[in-house]
């Protein structure tokens, strides 16, 4: 037994003599035989400067400086992993029952940098190159032949995390704090990430509940939560190694502009009713290629509702390809921006003052490429509101083309298209067919002319440039034709301004209008405005200045059956501001026309009705100016008798 004694104390004293020895050898030298041993464990080259401490019981550890360890391979150049001083722990005696529990990873301004390619990555070691299936079997086999792994604490401070995917790095993160635990195989592996963003900190908490099927490149359960300044992001669903992922998606911001600006798009604005506050959920499919596809939609987008689906190809701007139905949207303040401090509502300038001089932000044209349609009930603009409609829009590099498959407006239907070009200036277009529309809504809406009513058809096209509604209102160009059935013209009594009949109580019935014009500088010219009625037919000229608000139009109806049938037109002049034209006859047109021979006819039926008058007062009948005098002169003579026999007392 003695003997048995002895060797257990040799033994102990050959550890403790080994122990002592490396704690006492400098670090240096300590340094090169780790270096060594994770070079024949891993194939990787650690590199350890300064002081090199160790622990052996219970915890087999290492603090050491500033350190860097190797990449794989066939990675990049620069190394897996760096630190300005590390320190790492692993449980000595469930090392020595194969398992490889590490108690504690703790680096201060780490840089690690993970790469995968072809499904495999820089942190499975051993590897000499990629090999995707053969080489991920391996690597399980290879994990689960050494014992289990399990992690207690993992903690970076200050860290930077780069993430390099088939040689296209797909994040880049800074002034990160990161932590991680797995304290078991069958436990959930946890991470909790903080790192500074504009406007304040993002934060990330992320789960895996099944990591050994994770790191084998299985599919396993992820339940993933990020807060950012602005809003936050949850999903909950399935991971692969690849970083594809299936699962429920919500998305809720309470300033979308200031969550862009924290994920590096600063200055991207976004129309009020499209999402400046946002709640998002549906079923999310993101693919290693960058795709996301979303089923099931449910957008409730500042007070807007949309349902549908949308697929996303993530790049730079994003390709958005979407089919939505939606029930009344409200976009009519889709420019508002919030009151200035202090008071002051931040409007745009007044009709009062002509079109706005404000600056239009068509910024909004450049945040995505693709074709988004749309079906509502209603959909209202600043100043128009369109009723049941399907639209399709497409955008292409600020270049954006409003399709109308047809959309309801003005009780009729529009089809067309509409366009708003952003990439050198903005500019505004479109060419358009309609029918049924309510020709005084419609001049309402668009002009604050409210004395024409009818069912209008009809064709237009235009263009206009420029940043302000002023300024686009006063370059428009384009031409267009109109056609209108029976209609009311209020405020003008033609029965009564050609002096038949008692009118109509200020207002005008025709039976159809047409009319075709061209617009060149904001200038609408027409010349051939044809009304009928009637008893009458109007023809028109003129123009009216879009740019200016104002009109300068001569209308002309003629009574088809006076003047022996020859007809008898009183031109009227409509001019002045188009919210309120002065409208009286133009006598300088009358002037005009007896000129042309048409004065004498004018004298005439003035002259007969002289006559008649003179009839009735001399009590004969007088047929011309001769008879008239003669029996003036007749008169006379009688009266003057008369006078003289009673003067005599006479009878």
């Amino acid at each position: 037994m003695k003997w048995l004694l002895r060797i257990v104390f040799l033994f102990v004293v050959a550890i403790g003599l080994v122990i002592g020895a490396l704690l006492l050898m400098p670090g240096d030298k300590l340094a090169a035989i780790l270096a060594e041993q994770v070079k024949s464990a891993t194939g990787r080259e650690l590199k350890l400067t300064g002081d090199v401490n160790l622990s052996f019981w219970p915890v087999l550890g290492m603090e050491t400086g500033p350190v860097t360890f190797g990449n794989a391979p066939w990675a990049g150049s620069e190394p897996m992993l760096s630190a300005d001083s590390l320190a790492v722990g692993v449980d000595a005696a469930a090392l020595l029952n194969g398992d490889f529990r590490i108690r504690r990873v703790i680096a201060d301004q780490p840089v690690l940098r993970l790469e995968l390619s072809d499904g495999l990555g820089n942190w499975e070691m051993g590897a000499a190159s990629p090999e995707p299936t053969s080489g991920s079997s391996s690597a399980s086999s290879e994990a689960s032949q050494q014992g289990v792994v399990t992690l207690d604490r993992l903690e970076l401070t200050n860290a930077r995390l780069i993430y390099i995917e088939n040689g296209t790095t797909t994040f880049d993160f800074s002034d990160v704090d990161l932590s991680a635990s797995w304290p078991a195989p069958t436990a959930p592996m946890i991470m909790e990430a903080r790192m500074a963003a504009p406007g304040g900190k993002v934060n990330v908490d992320l789960k895996i509940l099944d990591l050994p099927a994770y790191a084998s490149g299985a599919v396993a359960p992820l339940q993933l939560a990020l807060t950012a300044p602005g809003g936050e992001f949850g999903f909950d669903g399935r991971v692969n190694l690849a970083g594809e992922m299936d699962g429920n998606l919500e998305v809720k911001t309470k300033n979308t502009e200031k969550m862009l600006a924290a994920f590096g798009q600063a200055g991207v604005g976004v129309p009020l009713g499209l999402g400046r506050a946002a709640d998002v959920s549906g079923h999310m499919t993101y693919t290693s290629d960058g795709r996301v596809s979303l089923r099931n939609m449910d957008a409730k987008l500042d007070h807007n509702r949309f349902t549908g689906e949308a697929d996303i190809e993530i790049s730079d701007p994003p390709k958005i390809t979407a089919r939505l139905k939606g029930g009344d949207i409200d976009l009519s303040r889709y420019n508002d921006t919030p009151a200035p401090t202090g008071g002051g509502s931040g409007t745009a300038s007044t009709q009062d003052s002509g079109w706005s001089t404000d600056p239009i932000d068509a910024s909004a044209l450049a945040l995505a490429n693709g074709e988004i349609r749309l079906t509502a009930s209603s959909i209202a603009v600043p100043e128009l509101t369109f009723g049941p409609s399907d639209l399709t829009l497409s955008l292409d590099r600020s270049r954006a083309v409003l399709r109308m498959n047809p959309a309801t407006l003005f009780t009729g239907q529009i089809n067309g298209q509409v366009v708003a070009n952003n990439r050198n200036g903005l500019s505004v277009g479109g060419k358009l067919n309609a029918n049924g529309i309510d020709l005084r809504q419609a001049l309402s809406a668009v002009a604050e002319i409210n004395r024409l009513t009818g069912a209008a058809s009809g064709e237009f096209e235009f263009l206009g440039v420029g940043q302000t509604e002023d300024q686009i209102m006063r370059s428009l160009s384009g031409k267009g034709s109109l056609d209108v059935g029976q209609g009311v013209i209020s405020g003008f009594d033609l029965d009564r301004l050609m002096g038949r009949g008692k009118g109509t109580g200020g207002t005008t019935v025709f039976n159809s209008l047409t009319a075709s014009f061209t617009i060149d500088q904001g200038v609408l010219r027409n010349k051939d405005l044809l009304m009928s009625l009637d008893n009458y037919r109007a023809d028109g000229k003129g123009k009216v200045n879009i740019g200016a608000q104002t009109i300068d139009y001569l209308f002309t109806p003629t009574a088809l059956r006076a003047n022996s049938g020859q007809g008898l037109s009183v031109p009227v002049r409509v001019i002045g501001p188009w919210s309120d034209p002065s409208i009286k006859p133009d006598l300088s047109k009358v002037i005009e026309a007896a000129a042309e021979g048409q004065l004498k006819d004018i004298e005439d039926d003035a002259k007969q009705k002289v006559l008649d008058k003179v009839s009735d007062e001399l009590g004969t009948v007088v047929t011309d100016t001769e008879s008239a005098e003669d029996a003036l002169k007749n008169k006379l003579e009688e009266e003057a008798k008369k006078g003289l026999l009673k003067l005599l007392g006479g009878n």
